[in-house]
Protein backbone atom coordinates (compact mmCIF):
# COMPACT_ATOMS: atom_id res chain seq x y z
CA UNK A 1 0.00 0.00 0.00
CA UNK A 2 2.84 2.22 0.68
CA UNK A 3 3.70 2.45 -2.80
CA UNK A 4 0.17 3.60 -3.49
CA UNK A 5 0.92 6.77 -1.32
CA UNK A 6 0.42 10.45 -3.13
CA UNK A 7 3.10 12.92 -0.90
CA UNK A 8 2.95 17.12 -2.38
CA UNK A 9 3.96 19.77 -0.86
CA UNK A 10 1.15 22.15 0.34
CA UNK A 11 2.54 24.57 -2.10
CA UNK A 12 1.27 22.01 -4.50
CA UNK A 13 -1.60 21.16 -3.35
CA UNK A 14 -2.81 24.49 -3.72
CA UNK A 15 -1.86 24.40 -7.14
CA UNK A 16 -4.27 21.28 -7.81
CA UNK A 17 -6.84 21.84 -5.38
CA UNK A 18 -9.47 24.81 -5.39
CA UNK A 19 -9.40 27.43 -2.53
CA UNK A 20 -12.64 25.30 -0.80
CA UNK A 21 -10.79 21.94 -1.42
CA UNK A 22 -7.80 23.37 0.15
CA UNK A 23 -9.47 24.58 3.14
CA UNK A 24 -11.31 21.17 3.29
CA UNK A 25 -8.98 18.37 2.62
CA UNK A 26 -5.49 19.99 3.67
CA UNK A 27 -6.95 22.13 6.73
CA UNK A 28 -9.41 19.89 7.89
CA UNK A 29 -12.30 22.45 6.94
CA UNK A 30 -16.02 22.08 6.71
CA UNK A 31 -18.20 23.36 3.82
CA UNK A 32 -21.64 24.40 5.04
CA UNK A 33 -24.54 22.33 4.78
CA UNK A 34 -26.52 21.35 2.43
CA UNK A 35 -24.44 23.80 -0.24
CA UNK A 36 -22.47 20.79 -1.60
CA UNK A 37 -23.49 19.30 -5.21
CA UNK A 38 -22.91 15.20 -4.19
CA UNK A 39 -25.13 16.27 -1.51
CA UNK A 40 -28.19 15.71 -3.50
CA UNK A 41 -26.45 13.61 -6.01
CA UNK A 42 -28.88 10.46 -6.60
CA UNK A 43 -26.69 8.74 -9.33
CA UNK A 44 -25.74 5.49 -9.23
CA UNK A 45 -21.32 5.42 -9.36
CA UNK A 46 -18.41 5.62 -7.22
CA UNK A 47 -17.15 8.63 -5.02
CA UNK A 48 -13.62 9.35 -4.99
CA UNK A 49 -11.10 11.99 -2.95
CA UNK A 50 -11.22 14.95 -4.60
CA UNK A 51 -7.58 15.37 -4.44
CA UNK A 52 -6.10 12.17 -5.34
CA UNK A 53 -8.97 10.19 -6.83
CA UNK A 54 -9.04 7.12 -5.09
CA UNK A 55 -12.24 4.95 -4.95
CA UNK A 56 -13.57 5.48 -1.54
CA UNK A 57 -17.57 5.00 -1.48
CA UNK A 58 -20.07 3.49 -3.55
CA UNK A 59 -23.54 5.03 -4.28
CA UNK A 60 -25.08 2.09 -3.08
CA UNK A 61 -24.34 2.66 0.31
CA UNK A 62 -25.26 6.47 0.27
CA UNK A 63 -28.45 7.26 2.18
CA UNK A 64 -30.15 10.93 3.66
CA UNK A 65 -29.29 11.55 6.89
CA UNK A 66 -30.54 15.09 7.16
CA UNK A 67 -27.28 16.27 8.22
CA UNK A 68 -26.43 18.63 5.05
CA UNK A 69 -23.58 16.43 4.23
CA UNK A 70 -23.55 13.22 1.99
CA UNK A 71 -23.43 10.09 4.32
CA UNK A 72 -22.42 6.48 3.25
CA UNK A 73 -22.90 3.47 5.60
CA UNK A 74 -19.79 1.49 4.07
CA UNK A 75 -16.66 2.56 2.65
CA UNK A 76 -15.60 0.35 -0.45
CA UNK A 77 -12.77 -1.22 1.37
CA UNK A 78 -11.23 -0.50 4.99
CA UNK A 79 -7.85 0.37 3.24
CA UNK A 80 -9.19 3.21 1.42
CA UNK A 81 -9.47 5.16 4.52
CA UNK A 82 -7.74 6.13 7.98
CA UNK A 83 -9.63 6.82 10.96
CA UNK A 84 -7.77 8.67 13.84
CA UNK A 85 -9.14 10.93 16.84
CA UNK A 86 -10.25 14.25 16.51
CA UNK A 87 -10.80 16.42 19.12
CA UNK A 88 -10.84 19.94 18.20
CA UNK A 89 -13.99 22.00 18.42
CA UNK A 90 -14.13 20.87 22.33
CA UNK A 91 -15.33 17.54 20.52
CA UNK A 92 -14.66 13.92 20.27
CA UNK A 93 -15.19 12.61 16.90
CA UNK A 94 -13.35 10.46 14.91
CA UNK A 95 -11.85 11.55 11.27
CA UNK A 96 -11.80 10.24 8.22
CA UNK A 97 -9.15 10.73 6.12
CA UNK A 98 -7.82 9.52 2.39
CA UNK A 99 -5.41 6.84 2.89
CA UNK A 100 -3.50 7.17 -0.32
CA UNK A 101 -3.35 11.20 0.10
CA UNK A 102 -3.91 12.11 3.85
CA UNK A 103 -6.44 14.75 3.04
CA UNK A 104 -9.54 15.20 5.27
CA UNK A 105 -12.95 13.97 4.33
CA UNK A 106 -15.28 14.22 7.29
CA UNK A 107 -15.81 12.37 10.29
CA UNK A 108 -17.71 9.02 11.15
CA UNK A 109 -20.48 8.08 13.52
CA UNK A 110 -22.08 5.17 15.49
CA UNK A 111 -25.78 6.36 14.24
CA UNK A 112 -25.99 5.31 10.53
CA UNK A 113 -28.47 3.17 8.99
CA UNK A 114 -27.84 -0.98 9.34
CA UNK A 115 -26.06 -3.52 8.29
CA UNK A 116 -22.81 -1.80 9.72
CA UNK A 117 -24.43 1.32 11.87
CA UNK A 118 -21.81 3.71 10.81
CA UNK A 119 -22.46 7.24 9.41
CA UNK A 120 -19.54 8.56 7.38
CA UNK A 121 -20.68 12.12 7.09
CA UNK A 122 -18.32 13.15 4.27
CA UNK A 123 -18.60 16.79 2.92
CA UNK A 124 -19.06 17.18 -0.56
CA UNK A 125 -16.26 19.16 -1.59
CA UNK A 126 -13.82 16.11 -0.52
CA UNK A 127 -15.28 14.02 -3.33
CA UNK A 128 -15.10 13.61 -6.88
CA UNK A 129 -18.19 11.32 -8.41
CA UNK A 130 -17.71 8.66 -11.34
CA UNK A 131 -21.08 7.92 -12.82
CA UNK A 132 -21.89 4.45 -13.53
CA UNK A 133 -21.89 3.22 -17.54
CA UNK A 134 -25.53 1.86 -18.91
CA UNK A 135 -24.98 -1.16 -20.81
CA UNK A 136 -26.43 -1.56 -23.80
CA UNK A 137 -30.40 -2.69 -24.04
CA UNK A 138 -30.29 -0.28 -20.32
CA UNK A 139 -33.21 2.16 -20.59
CA UNK A 140 -32.80 5.52 -18.63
Amino acid sequence: MEKNKIEKSEEEWKKVLTPEQYQVLRQKGTERPFSGNLYYNKEKGVYTCAACGQELFSSDTKFESGTGWPSFSDVISSDKVRLQEDTSHFMNRIEVVCSRCGSHLGHVFEDGPGPTGKRYCINSVSLGFNKEEKTGGEKE
